[in-house]
Formats: C-alpha cells, sequence, structure tokens
C-alpha cells in the first residue's frame, strides 16, 4: 500500500537512508502552472528545527515542461545527501521497542534497518510536495493546521502533542454515505502519518459528555444553510455541508530515547544499547504541513 488516492494518485518510494525518497503522481490535471516556490515553503515547514538537515531540492523527472503540467504522470525525486546509514548498524540483528523495526521484520522476512526504512517520517517529504501541489489545485479552498496543545517538555526524553487542522471554503456535498464518509477518509488519511495515534472531529470524544440539545447544531438565522455552533466539525452523514471542516490529530512522542533502551535481539534475548543516529526529541512542531498535505490529498481524491 504505497500509493493513495483513485483520481489524484500518489506512490511514494525511498527509504530514510537510501538515496532518495519521491513519488509518482497520476491524475494531476494538465496546464497548471506550479508554485515551486510554494513547495519549498512547504518543505522547509516540514524540516524546521530537524536534527537532520537536509537541502530537500526537488528534482523533477518527467510530467512538466517550464513549470507547467502537461497532464502526464509528475515523477520527483528528493535525494537524501546527509543520510548517515552507518550510524545504525548496531540495528541490523536489533529490534527497538516501539519501533515498526519487529512488525516490518515480521510481515515481510526482512527490513531495513538504517533509521527506519520505511516507516520512518523520512518518506513525508513526498507527502508535502504532493500535497503542496494537491492545495494549489484545490484554491480557493484553504487548509491550515497548526499545534493545538504539547506534551510536557522534560529533560532526556521525548515528548507528542496534537495538531488541529481547520478546511475552510470547502462546498457542501463533498463524501459519501456509509462507508465513503468524509471524516472516515480524512481520518485514514491522516493516521497513516508516521506516530499519528488519535483521531477526532469537530467537538470529538467530548460529544460523548454532552446532552443533545447542547451538541446538535441549530440553523442560523440566515436559512442559508449554515449553523450556530458547529459541533460535527462540518460533516453530518459522512458528508461536508458547507461549514468549516475541523479535525483534530493527536501524535505520540518519538520512541528513540536519547537514553539507554532495551532491544529485542533477533535471536530473542533482551540487549540494552543507546541508539546512534539523529531523532527528534519534539516533532509535533514539524508534522501540521504533514497532516495539510494529508488532507489535501484526501480532499482532491473525495471531490468529484
Amino acid at each position: 500500500m504505497n500509493t493513495y488516492g483513485s483520481r489524484f494518485r500518489v506512490t511514494t518510494y525511498g527509504e530514510s537512508h537510501g538515496l532518495a525518497v519521491g513519488a509518482i503522481i497520476d491524475g494531476c490535471p494538465a496546464g497548471l502552472q506550479i508554485d515551486m516556490e510554494a513547495i519549498r515553503h512547504d518543505l522547509s515547514r516540514r524540516s524546521y528545527g530537524a536534527p537532520r538537515q537536509e537541502e530537500d531540492a526537488v528534482e523533477w523527472l518527467s510530467g512538466i515542461v517550464d513549470g507547467v503540467t502537461l497532464g502526464t504522470p509528475l515523477a520527483f525525486a528528493v535525494r537524501n545527501h546527509n543520510a548517515k546509514p552507518g550510524d545504525y548498524d548496531a540495528l541490523r540483528h536489533l529490534f527497538r521497542p516501539g519501533h515498526a523495526d519487529y512488525t516490518y521484520q515480521t510481515k515481510y522476512g526482512i527490513r531495513d534497518h538504517r533509521g527506519g526504512g520505511r516507516a520512518s517520517a523520512r518518506e513525508t517529504v513526498a507527502r508535502v510536495v504532493a500535497g503542496s501541489i494537491a492545495k494549489q489545485i484545490l484554491k480557493p479552498i484553504e487548509i491550515n493546521a497548526c499545534v493545538l496543545r504539547t506534551g510536557p517538555e522534560l529533560s532526556n526524553d521525548t515528548t507528542g502533542g496534537v495538531v488541529e487542522c481547520s478546511i475552510e471554503h470547502l462546498q457542501a456535498g463533498v463524501g459519501d454515505p456509509v462507508f465513503g464518509k468524509l471524516g472516515a477518509q480524512l481520518a485514514a488519511a491522516v493516521m497513516s502519518i508516521p506516530s499519528a495515534i488519535g483521531f477526532e472531529l469537530g467537538v470529538g470524544f467530548d460529544a460523548a459528555t454532552m446532552a443533545g440539545s447542547e451538541y446538535v447544531d441549530q440553523w442560523d438565522s440566515s436559512a442559508d444553510g449554515t449553523t450556530v455552533t458547529n459541533h460535527c466539525g462540518g460533516i453530518q452523514g459522512g458528508i461536508s455541508n458547507g461549514m468549516p471542516v475541523v479535525f483534530r490529530v493527536a501524535f505520540h512522542p518519538v520512541v528513540t530515547l536519547p537514553q539507554p533502551i532495551d532491544c529485542l535481539s533477533d535471536t530473542h534475548n533482551i540487549e540494552t544499547i543507546v541508539v546512534n543516529g539523529r531523532h527528534d526529541n519534539r516533532h509535533i512542531y514539524r508534522t501540521p504541513v504533514i497532516v495539510e498535505a494529508m488532507a489535501a490529498l484526501c480532499l482532491i481524491n473525495a471531490i468529484s
């Protein structure tokens, strides 16, 4: 499952400490003048404050002439210039707790031990580029995410947080009933982001403690379909109602800790090591642009 979408299809490739990461995008319309500066800006938001600093220059391989899309598949690569695969040699036979090391090995019988391979957040570079293009196509719809709250900052430890995303100017009628609900599609999209652990729409879990008379979104006096409140988060019956779509995503802390950790070996022993490499202590401030990207990819496929 390396491809997302049915109309605007994005297939990402590459590993954290391989030669490059990138994507092939099929379904991008012809004649789009791509705003390259917007892509660069989104990539800088993704890398802001990261311990591993990469140039993140996008190399366009196909589908674009003079910055304008041809309607044929877009292909791009982002080279890994600052990869240090040797930092992870100690993990060749060890599985870190909380990581995908053990599950990848169990499923495939082989894994890329170099920084987590495909499970690394390095893969999200490709999503951010594709999502930036999708945001340009979706205008005047606006997608904006920000950090709502963070966990406590502790010395010699890591912390997570919550990102809130709002989608403005989305017309009513987007999404499908039953198994194609827009909220479910958004949840699936953003929960594919590394370290995403929870999703809630509108008031989310707080709705469980509200009375029905308090929760219901009453029509406002304009009688144009807008409501006084937006507890449902802009989606009813799985279909957008014209109000802003609002959701939140919880991200767990990075589980590579800056302290000795007990790893499981492939010979079923426990070994305590200090993991080398460059890892975020507080990655939450880099996630809003990735949430925006996945929301955009979801919407561009949901809007018929």
